[in-house]
């Protein structure tokens, strides 16, 4: 690493791995969309209700450049992916006040009429940390300093065309594999080594092209799958060894195929937008394999960027722009409001944190009896939809919009 490729280093602290489970109490947010990937915190004692200004700013800093990722946390780091001289670039900062403590070039900035630069949010694993640029660099790096463990080009590698808004996928830990989509013919999931980077192996039954989907992992009734929704279709891998166990096309669109799958009692929930739907599938397994049923599909939720999440037995996400609860295993739905507008969202301690495209940020009951509004509050806008994710973290809630980013006190 050259010497623009990182700054203070001096600064870093030693990166403690497990940091939850050594018993510090210290809540994390570890990836995209939190510990387990559902949006869903486990935290409590946050405000029930923010004042007409909103909460407490803690602070807020503007050098993050362009991006639409969303933050993984541990400690008192922040890593983020956005871009300084041009280049595609992840950030490590101080938690206590946002300044960085290194940053590193992954690859050259690219350019779309919809928002130039990163979409992705890495992963933090132990010491390691795991990020992949919109041109397919994919990194291991120590997340003590961001020095670099081993790196490779998974677009080129496996033949993958980057799809029309740039790759927008998190890495996804499984054990000692990272799981990445390149969308490339025998390889549109891909396990490689996440200690080495070499390939485990390629999903050779599936050769759908990539998508603005990240993986998710879940134990079906004794067997580890991989679940995705690519470019064609909703499927599932066996994470052993990449076997193709279903691959359901109703529920994908045509033109972007965005929002994480959900994942519950064996069961798994499908979106996208574009005139499409949402749909849930029941899983079985059969020898080895599992084989996947619909259990319904509906129109009712066509959720375009912003995630679904589950709680409590009820979905809540967007159905284009409005805010839509469904109740998971029959698809009822239970409300619909115009809410803060059009958005992504999480639900920390039984609370919607809400984040519209139009630059407001939303409190809400996650309750399936009715929408209750408890606070809003506007940001800075920045010429671009606020598409990255809000995170909740340690008492404090974080807005990332392009190269401003900020964080509040939500603590009760």
């Amino acid at each position: 690493m050259n010497r623009r490729d990182f700054l203070s280093l001096a600064a870093a602290p030693v990166f403690v791995r497990g940091l939850m489970a050594a018993g510090t109490g210290v809540p994390e947010w570890p990836q995209w969309r939190g510990p387990q990937r559902t949006g869903v915190s486990s935290e409590t004692g946050l405000a029930q209700s923010w004042p007409s200004s909103g909460p407490p700013s803690v602070w807020s800093i503007s050098g993050l450049g362009e991006g639409y990722g969303s933050l993984a946390i541990r400690g008192d780091r922040i890593y983020v992916q956005g871009v300084q001289e041009r280049q595609s670039t992840v950030f490590c900062l101080r938690r206590s006040d946002g300044k960085t403590v290194w940053a590193n070039a992954l690859a050259a900035r690219m350019e779309q009429d919809r928002g130039s630069g990163p979409r992705g949010t890495p992963t933090l694993d132990g010491d390691r940390l795991y990020v992949l640029a919109e041109n397919g660099e994919l990194a291991c790096l120590h997340a003590q300093d961001g020095s670099k463990v081993w790196r490779r080009n998974i677009l080129q590698d496996f033949k993958g065309q980057n799809p029309n808004w740039l790759l927008s996928e998190s890495p996804l830990i499984n054990g000692d594999q990272v799981i990445v989509t390149p969308g490339g013919s025998g390889a549109t999931i891909v396990a490689l080594d996440k200690a080495s980077g070499k390939t485990i192996w390629t999903s050779q039954e599936l050769s759908d092209h990539a998508a603005y989907s990240s993986c998710i992992v879940a134990d079906v009734q004794g067997v580890r799958t991989i679940m995705a929704l690519t470019a064609q279709a909703g499927v599932g891998v066996r994470a052993a060894d990449g076997k193709l166990m279903w691959r359901y096309t109703r529920v994908a669109n045509r033109t972007a195929n965005i929002a994480t799958p959900v994942f519950h009692d064996n069961k798994v929930f499908y979106s996208s937008a574009y005139d499409t739907g949402c749909a849930l599938l029941g899983l079985t397994v059969q020898n080895g394999i599992v084989k996947a049923d619909e259990v319904y599909f509906s129109r009712d939720l066509q959720n375009h960027h912003g995630g679904v999440i589950f709680s409590n037995g009820f979905l809540y996400g967007y159905s284009n722009s409005i805010l839509t609860c469904l109740e998971f295993n029959t698809g009822r739905v239970a409300w619909k409001d115009r809410s803060v507008g059009k958005g992504c969202l999480m639900e920390a301690d039984g609370n919607l944190y809400l984040l519209s495209e139009n630059n407001v940020a939303g409190l809400a009951d996650a309750v399936p009896g009715g929408y209750r509004e408890k606070g809003r509050f506007s940001i800075p806008d920045q010429g671009w939809p606020s598409w990255a994710h809000p995170v909740v973290c340690g008492g404090q809630l974080c807005v990332r919009n392009q190269g401003w980013l900020a964080c509040y006190n939500v603590k009760a």
